[in-house]
């Protein structure tokens, strides 16, 4: 399969005609058709049929005519990347969970365009579990997870950021400064599911097994939509960070949870033996503040 006859056959499609297509491609009529023919019998399907009018895309041909224009706005591209003067940027694949401190990946931006201008950083939303899976299959270049990585991968602990709850408008345990785990006892608290914070999930579990108390668990996956969840389970209160209680429930009292303290912890994984530019934006997120001055 050639350009070419990606070419001929997204005129084809265009126009609905093969001789209107010939005249936009400065091409006999005669080629056309056998390129066509030829474009079919590498695919084993028949792209066009004949009308009165002209002709009409089959089933085959409106398949793929998307992904041949895919294909060729992607030949295209690399075109003007060889013609271009500047050098070629290298991508680093990252992945983002849940939680992380506001702004921190925009101040990471920035000093990675400072410091390593040769990279191009491509985010990808996932939980930890997730991460984990990506990095392992080559994926991701770098995952930031909220558990604790194998040690068949190169980590490195971030930041930490204590647990705490934020408290439903006119709950009982509004205007507190602080909530001890065993104040749970029969709340509805919303906490994150298993996959999205696995280590602290089974320490608050066991913790609360262990004081003899039964809150009344809601595990989910959430991330943007915390108030639709907590409402949607009618939850006292919701199991998250500070940070992320300001941004997603502004309207509910955040308490920090102790005794026991809980920590929700990020780490830096990626492949133990990685190309440079990787280490070098590892050493960039190391590097950056969790709390800093908003980036433009």
């Amino acid at each position: 399969m050639e350009l070419r006859q990606l070419r001929y056959f997204t005129a084809v499609f265009t126009e609905r005609s093969l001789s209107r297509a010939a005249e936009r491609l400065l091409i006999s009529q005669p080629a056309l058709t056998r390129q066509l023919r030829q474009l079919e019998q590498e695919l084993g399907a028949t792209l066009f049929e004949r009308i009165h009018t002209g002709v009409r895309p089959t089933a085959a041909g409106s398949a793929l005519h998307e992904h041949a224009l895919q294909i060729l706005s992607m030949a295209d591209a690399c075109r003007r990347v060889a013609q271009s003067a500047g050098p070629a940027r290298e991508m680093v694949r990252v992945g983002l969970p849940p939680g992380l401190p506001p702004g921190w990946v925009q101040r990471v931006l920035a000093e990675t365009r400072r410091r390593v201008p040769m990279a191009e950083l491509a985010f990808t939303d996932a939980s930890s579990t997730a991460q984990l899976r990506m990095v392992r299959e080559g994926h991701l270049d770098v995952g930031l997870v909220h558990q604790t990585p194998p040690s068949s991968l190169q980590h490195r602990e971030l930041f930490a950021d204590p647990f705490g709850l934020a408290i439903r408008p006119g709950h009982a345990l509004r205007g507190r400064t602080g909530c001890r785990l065993a104040d749970l006892d029969g709340m509805r608290v919303l906490a994150h599911a298993r996959d999205q914070v696995p280590t602290e999930h089974d320490r608050l579990v066991a913790a609360a097994h262990d004081l003899g108390i039964a809150p009344e668990w809601h595990f989910a996956h959430f991330s943007e939509n915390a108030l639709a969840c907590a409402l949607a389970a009618d939850a006292h209160a919701v199991l998250l960070t500070e940070a992320s209680a300001a941004r997603l429930l502004p309207d509910w009292s955040w308490l920090q949870l102790t005794d026991p303290p809980f920590l929700m912890r990020t780490w830096l994984v990626r492949h133990q033996t990685t190309r440079s530019i990787v280490m070098d934006i590892s050493e960039v997120m190391i590097d950056t503040e969790r709390y800093g001055p908003d980036v433009a």
